[in-house]
Parts: structure tokens; sequence; C-alpha cells
């Protein structure tokens, strides 16, 4: 017999709440010095893009491009780091593969 089911059921209800509660927080960020804002969930859903009017030149679209991308990645890590915090607390700071 292995392990104990009412704990497997446990975790498994613990996951699935958290997994609500992270679908459910946003983080934000942003480059440019806010000239381009990200929130994205838990999940890593993005929710809102906000561009500042004075980045939309149609002349240096690069320069809006590499902005995204910067905020794009900032949002992502950082819902990574929640996620992964709120994992964590279930898992006792095990790595637990896909989960972590």
């Amino acid at each position: 017999m292995m392990g104990n089911p009412n704990l497997l059921k446990q975790m498994q209800a613990k996951m699935l709440k958290i997994q609500e509660e992270l679908g459910a927080e946003t983080v934000e960020a942003s480059a440019g010095g806010g000239a381009v804002k990200i929130i994205i969930t838990g999940q890593q859903k993005v929710k809102e893009v906000h561009l500042d009017p004075s980045v939309v030149d149609p002349e240096d679209v690069e320069m809006l491009q590499d902005l995204m991308v910067a905020a794009f990645n900032e949002a992502l890590q950082k819902s990574q780091e929640l996620a992964a915090t709120k994992l964590g607390a279930l898992t006792g700071g095990l790595k637990i593969p896909g989960l972590t």
C-alpha cells in the first residue's frame, strides 16, 4: 500500500485551490520607464497591455518591439515567481518536476 489516499486527496484539493488563486492574482511589469506595461496572471495569462502613445512611433517600431519583449519577459518571470512561492508552500520547498 502506497501512501495515505486522504493525504493525496488533500494535496490535490490544495493544488486546485492554489491554481484558482493564481488565476485570480496578477503581477505587473513595465519597460521604458512605464511606457509599456503588462499585467499578467499567476497562470501566465496576459490580462492587459498598456502602451504610452509616445512609444507608438511608426518610424521606430523596433524600439516598441524591444520594450514589449522586455516587459513581457519581466511579467513572465514575476508570474513564475508568484507560482513558485504559492506552490512551494504546498510542497514544503521540494522541487517537484512540473509543479515548480
